[in-house]
């Protein structure tokens, strides 16, 4: 049974999914102070938060047995990730939920300082009427620059494409097809800052970014520039942006997102140029409910150890690299597991080669699939996030090469084990469909689905062998339910992948190993 501790206040049918789960025991205590959160930690192995709760180191070292820690948002900046990582424990987010949201939020902030639409409201509340006071201009001609066009920012620059803008964008990490796709001018950083009559960040908070509108980029920007920042606090300095709304060099400013929050003393709320929102980008009905939705999607195929959309701490596959990546990582780490319920040796060595157009992508993934499968049987919780350290704890050297000798088919992958004079082969390839295989065991080819439980059974090349096999298994009433034969003329020797339709009592296994000519008998379960 895994314990799930919900923090944030995600909508209420991500809740109720979540306690829908059989292995799954949830406690819900949305906006729990952090004190709290310290004290009760440790029995839980999740815990779902939102921005107010921070996921530091104490709290990391609290949580004994997290192995999955998740951030019901995009921003990640207040979890320890890198000691999250180094603990093995997998750090999701949920990027592109509030996409829509987001944008909104930034184009209704451009909006409001424009047009000044909050003095007039609050005139009008007075019972004041001063038309004249409250002109500001259209959007349409003007040049907006949007600094980062990802998730939001691509929303963005559609928005501002319908009032007729002219879309300016920096990002350094998107590739050209996007910027022509969302009708925006590529430009570099300096030109956006003094060309731009809008600037609207939509980047995350980091080492890069914290800071990167500092109060010499704001001197660069055209007099009356407007600022929006719907992204994270901080990325635009807050003393200089101060500074230059009360000089006038910033006209105005829309700002939804702070360096703290809440903020226990804003200055900007004596500046009449100002729009200010409590960071709620996300805080539409629909965002909501799609956050909750991927939460209740992702967070039990993480507990379970399988692979998820959106790894902040691991290599993302599926957005990446499609249904063929994501097909072989699955292939892989039962590849792992078989090895490990094969090998009777403590290998030292691994070698991994990859063939195909699967060699054509990062496969980090593949490799940290098959090492999860492969230690699981000797460690407690190998996952995704610490198998490469797992594997060096277990003296295991790791190397890829490009040498590979499945020439027959199209994509495949190789590991082979070494330890002195002890070797041992795997390989597995995934067909168009797709359809996982096993193509290679100890040196011998087959194309075996991986699913089920297995009598491996290596023999020399003698007459009986097969009926003997047979006779032992109808004798215990085992249901053979696949005969895989592969031979080695080299070796005089053959080896049978036998899929059996239910269990094999190990009295069986050691009948089968005791009968003549038959060097190896292995019980698989995939």
């Amino acid at each position: 049974m895994y314990r799930v501790l919900i923090t944030g206040a995600i909508h209420q049918s991500g809740v109720d999914r979540l306690c829908q789960e059989p292995d799954l025991e949830v406690d819900f205590k949305p906006d729990i102070p952090f004190d709290q959160v310290k004290q009760m930690i440790e029995p839980y192995h999740c815990i779902i938060t939102r921005s107010e709760t921070p996921v530091d180191r104490e709290l990391i070292d609290r949580g004994r047995n997290l192995k999955v820690i998740v951030r019901a948002a995009v921003g990640v900046g207040d979890i320890d990730i890198d000691y999250a990582t180094e603990k093995g424990i997998l750090v999701m987010n949920t990027p592109g939920k509030n996409t829509n949201s987001a944008a909104e939020l930034s184009i209704a902030l451009l909006l409001a300082v424009m047009r000044k639409i909050t003095l007039a409201n609050d005139t009008m509340r007075h019972l004041g009427w001063d038309r004249h006071r409250f002109t500001g201009p259209e959007l349409m001609g003007k040049t907006i620059g949007i600094i980062g066009l990802g998730n939001v920012g691509h929303r963005v620059a559609r928005f501002c494409n319908g009032f007729e803008m002219r879309v300016l964008a920096y990002d350094p990490y998107i590739p050209d097809e996007a910027f022509e796709r969302n009708r925006a001018q590529k430009t570099d950083f300096d030109t956006l800052i003094r060309e731009s009559d809008i600037i609207t960040v939509h980047v995350p908070k980091n080492r890069e970014t914290t800071g990167m509108i500092s109060g010499n980029t704001i001197a660069l920007m055209k007099q009356g520039v407007v600022l929006v920042n719907a992204a994270r606090g901080g990325i635009i300095e807050e003393q200089a942006l101060l500074a230059a709304l009360r000089s006038g060099h910033v006209a105005g400013a829309g700002i939804d997102t702070w360096p703290t929050e809440p903020p226990s003393d804003n200055p900007f709320a004596e500046l009449p140029n100002v729009v200010m929102t409590p960071h709620i980008g996300a805080s539409t009905p629909e965002a909501q409910v799609r956050i909750a939705e991927t939460i209740a999607v992702q967070v039990p195929r993480a507990l379970r150890g399988g692979i998820v959309d959106y790894p902040v701490n691991m290599p993302q596959i599926r957005s990446l690299e499609g249904d063929l990546m994501t097909s072989y990582a699955v292939l892989l780490e039962k590849l792992g597991s078989f090895s490990a319920q094969f090998m009777d040796f403590k290998p030292q060595n691994l070698e991994i080669s990859y063939r195909g157009d699967i060699a054509q992508h990062d496969c980090t993934i593949l490799r940290l699939a098959f090492l999860k499968g492969f230690l699981k049987h000797s460690m407690d919780y190998v996952s995704y996030v610490n198998a490469d350290q797992r594997a060096v704890s277990a003296g295991l050297q790791v190397v890829t090469t490009e040498n590979l000798s499945f020439t027959r088919y199209e994509n495949a992958v190789k590991f082979i084990f070494t330890a002195g004079k002890h070797r041992f082969t795997i390989g597995g390839v995934v067909f168009p469909g797709p359809h996982p295989r096993i193509a290679l065991v100890d040196d011998f080819p087959f194309e075996v689905v991986p699913e089920g439980t297995f009598l491996a059974i290596r023999s020399h090349d003698r007459l009986g062998v097969v009926s003997g096999i047979s006779t032992i298994l109808d004798q215990h009433r085992i249901l053979i339910s696949r005969f895989e034969f592969s031979h080695s003329t080299e070796k005089k020797r053959s080896m049978f992948l036998i899929r059996v339709g239910k269990g094999v009592p190990d009295a069986v296994v050691d009948e089968l190993r005791a009968q003549p000519h038959i060097t190896l008998v292995r019980k698989i379960s995939l």
